[in-house]
């Protein structure tokens, strides 16, 4: 039934903590098996007794610098091992002086191979590793108190020196080759580089003096630097001659990659493009009446044309970084459309504007790029810190913060980029709600068994989808999110094939390939995931316009190539523009993507903000600021559903086929949708067969708490569809260092009696080994058969804190709870349940 804005969510009061229930979980991996220890000795035996060798040469390994896989001071190891980084982490602890510097945890379609690089500050902490690996090895036993180390050493898959190839990645090394392509030896490149992190500030500069001199030697110079304790970042942006990169790209012992104190080199963040096409006079414009200017959203963008008609009354722009100036009026385009969309939606689909001004902060600059002469990452963060914690803060009560903004020199190959981790932590700091697109992969790719356009054109529906599909799969190791999209406290969202375009404006499509004439699902430039340790990603799927193709070669007997299109009036989100001619004030346009897409998914958690800010007054609005964020996050996913089509001709189409494949065909689904797409109506009010509850609470260490979910009457004794679904949010602390990322999980546990509802888990969607990988844990149970609800029955849903990953958190963390029950065609469900909780003096038994 269609939403109906007089039935709003409905809230619930959790129960009072008490302790974690312990029993077999199938949704958590067992542990891995271990390599055999004979064999471990042969293979790492050699390396082991180099590292002796060092030490025995030059116990202070001062005239070992020159020697790539010799140990320097301070020099950086990597354990790559098998199964959980946490014993690990625990392990190091152990030996005075060990300093964890970074993790990253990379699944695969047969194992964890998390990767870990510890750093080597003596010869003693050297010493002590090498005597616990000779007694493991002769004994296959460790001292007491050093027990993690054997599980290292029966998981250890690999043992390095870090050194130049870790530093240059081989997509940087691409991206920097193109970028010296034909410039003079002397002509100056920007490049990021990031540092070793050392906690103690005194050798952070330390590292940071050898790297600038060794910069400056070379004919270079800094011109930004940052360090952020918060996230253990430390880096410089720095400008080499092409000679110096040219070595850099060679990897060469001698080039600023041969420096112990540097991490990684990359090529200098370039932001995400967007379209608009199809310029058109500003439509009817509706007047507001008197906004808030205690704005709740922040949108970091590009400046604005805050003079623009559909704009003017609700921003407020604050130009921290002085870049308004450079940014020319009419090339003001990509903060100016995600303000219009963020405020009014897709102007295809007439909406009232939000009720409360928006704060937008420019981070872009001239022609829409970020600052030339600023880090991206210290650029957040500084605009974050302004509006929340300044001396004079601007923006104190902003809780959801639009990120249509991405990397575009950065795909996520998992490693956690420094914007993802910042966004991790200063979401659980701050309380606020990230909304950042997945990112658009523009680039043209083959679609096998089409040579022209003409076939392609002429295929069926359905043979056309799957053509496409299959292409996509094929390459999605070329199309994953784009920094910071593999965040893990926020939500990244991506683009769903679909706009309120019109039947007769639809004929305007620029190109006319469509890919899906029917098939529900991401477009075909969303960046497809998973995210980080293989959580789900993007989270949900948002209208990102109908996407055409069009062909970039074809014939010749050689599979047809094909591009995504660009936006327009057949295709495309309708958005305010910058003017194309001097004299006017603006202008509207057509735009498209996973940026558009972030937009409406931060206009829609405003909307569910100010829906419950309306039925509950104070009572919401003096929750804290985390409650009310990770309330909005799990709100915004909690509709999210894979369409039945879809998931069906996914798995049909990629398969794999076979007994027990079922977690990988779900894996191929959730690259493409997340966990589905969400009808932004239904994520903001109930209907009369719908009600949504809502509940937000605090959890401490392994423990649990009941919210107890009424059951109307008139959900009984039907065989009818019906269904009862959870989506659980919060935000997990995020270490310093990384010693365990992902510190906090929290799980929805099956209901006891949920057979009495005759509902069951159901298979269209993520399986329980891929929900609990991030921080948004989903279920959803339905059926058809008849109910057994007795007088005033409620279930009591179980929210779980499981034992948190590497160091015991002694916070509490804060979650949000959503829980819907639906009946479609039973119009008594909503009222019901909402006179149920009106009478507190009813008591409510299960």
């Amino acid at each position: 039934m269609v939403s109906d804005p007089r039935k709003p969510l409905l809230r619930l009061e959790p129960g009072k903590p008490q302790g974690r229930l312990t029993r077999d979980n199938p949704g958590f991996p067992q542990g891995p098996e271990k390599f055999e220890r004979q064999a471990q000795g042969q293979r790492h035996g050699p390396k082991f007794q180099r590292l002796a060798d060092v030490l025995a040469r030059d116990p202070a390994g001062l005239e070992l610098k020159q020697d790539p896989t010799a140990l320097a001071p301070e020099r950086l190891l990597v354990f790559e091992v098998r199964g959980s980084i946490q014993d690990f982490a625990r392990a190091i602890t152990k030996v005075v002086g060990l300093e964890l510097i970074d993790e990253e945890d990379l699944p695969s379609d047969e194992d964890k191979q998390p990767v870990a690089y510890l750093l080597i500050p003596d010869a003693k902490a050297l010493e002590q590793i090498l005597r616990l690996w000779s007694i493991w090895l002769e004994t296959g036993e460790v001292p007491t108190g050093f027990t993690p180390w054997r599980n290292v050493f029966d998981c250890l898959r690999d043992l390095r020196p870090w050194g130049p190839s870790d530093r240059v990645q081989g997509t940087d090394r691409d991206i920097l080759s193109a970028q010296i392509a034909e410039r003079a030896d002397d002509e100056l490149i920007t490049l990021e580089i990031e540092l070793v992190f050392r906690a103690q500030a005194k050798a952070g500069r330390s590292n940071e003096t050898e790297v600038e001199t060794a910069i400056q030697s070379r004919g270079g110079n800094i011109i930004s630097r940052a360090r952020l304790d918060d996230i253990a970042y430390h880096a410089l942006l720095a400008r080499l001659p092409v000679n110096a990169i040219r070595a850099i790209i060679d990897r060469a012992q001698s080039s600023v990659a041969g420096l112990d104190p540097v991490m990684h080199i990359r090529p200098q963040s370039v932001a995400t493009a967007l379209d608009v096409e199809d310029m058109l006079p500003i439509g009817a414009v509706a007047q507001s009446e008197e906004l808030s200017p205690d704005a709740i959203l922040a949108l970091l963008d590009g400046v604005p044309v805050a003079a623009h008609p559909l704009l003017r009354q609700h921003l407020i722009v604050e130009d921290l970084f002085g870049l308004e100036p450079e940014a020319m009026v009419n090339q003001r385009v990509h903060g100016t459309a995600m303000a219009s969309l963020i405020i009014h939606g897709d102007r295809n689909r007439p909406e009232a504007p939000l009720p409360r001004r928006i704060h937008c902060i420019p981070v872009l600059g001239a022609a829409d790029a970020f600052p030339e002469d600023r880090l991206i990452v210290d650029v957040i963060y500084q605009a974050i810190l302004h509006m929340r914690e300044s001396a004079e803060p601007t923006a104190r009560h902003v809780i959801i913060v639009n990120l249509s903004l991405g990397n575009r020199h950065r795909q996520f190959q998992g490693q956690m980029s420094p914007w993802a981790r910042l966004l991790d932590r200063l979401a659980y700091r701050f309380g606020i709600l990230f909304l950042v697109s997945a990112g658009n992969i523009i680039r043209d790719f083959e679609i096998p068994g089409y040579t022209t356009s003409v076939d392609l054109e002429g295929a069926t529906p359905d043979a056309r989808s799957s053509a496409l599909i299959q292409a996509l799969a094929n390459i999605q190791a070329d199309r994953r999110l784009l920094a910071p999209g593999e965040t893990v406290n926020g939500l990244t969202i991506g683009a769903k094939n679909s706009d309120c375009v019109s039947a007769a404006d639809r004929v305007f499509a620029r190109t006319n390939v469509d890919p899906y004439p029917w098939l529900d699902t991401s477009n075909p430039s969303s960046a497809l995931g998973p995210g980080f340790a293989g959580s789900v990603k993007p989270d949900i799927l948002m209208p990102g316009a109908r996407e055409h193709l069009r062909v970039t070669a074809s014939g010749s007997g050689a599979a047809i190539r094909v591009a995504p299109g660009r936006p327009g009036r057949g295709a495309g989100l309708k958005v305010a523009a910058p003017p194309s001619s001097q004299g006017l004030e603006g202008a509207e346009s057509y735009t498209n993507g996973t940026s558009a897409a972030t937009s409406v998914a931060s206009r829609t958690a405003h909307r569910i903000h100010d829906a419950l800010e309306a039925a509950y007054g104070e009572a919401f609005l003096y929750l804290p600021p985390r409650n009310r964020a990770v309330l909005l996050k799990a709100l915004l996913v909690h509709p999210a559903r894979w369409p039945d089509a879809t998931a069906s001709f996914v798995r049909r189409l990629l398969g794999p086929h076979g007994r027990g494949q079922a977690p990988r065909q779900k894996d191929n689904i959730r690259r493409f949708v997340g966990y589905g797409s969400v009808d932004p109506d239904e994520a903001v009010t109930c209907a009369a067969d719908r009600a949504t509850f809502w509940a937000t609470g605090e959890l401490g260490p392994e423990q649990r708490l009941a919210v107890s979910v009424p059951i109307p009457a008139a959900y009984g004794g039907k065989a009818m569809p019906h269904s009862l679904s959870a989506t659980l949010a919060w935000f997990t602390p995020v270490l310093a260092g990384r010693r365990s990322y992902r510190t906090v999980r929290m799980k929805i546990l099956d209901p006891d009696d949920i057979d009495r509802l005759s509902v069951k888990a159901h298979g269209d969607q993520p399986d329980l080994n891929q929900t609990n990988r991030g921080s948004v844990y989903t279920r959803s149970w339905r059926g058809d058969g008849a109910a057994v609800v007795a007088a005033d029955m409620s279930l009591p849903l179980w929210v779980q804190r499981e034992p948190d990953q590497g160091t015991r958190l002694d916070e509490a963390v804060t979650f949000g709870l959503a829980v819907t029950i639906t009946m479609p065609g039973v119009n008594e469900i909503y009222d019901q349940v909402r006179d149920r909780l009106r009478d507190p003096q009813r008591t409510h038994v299960r």
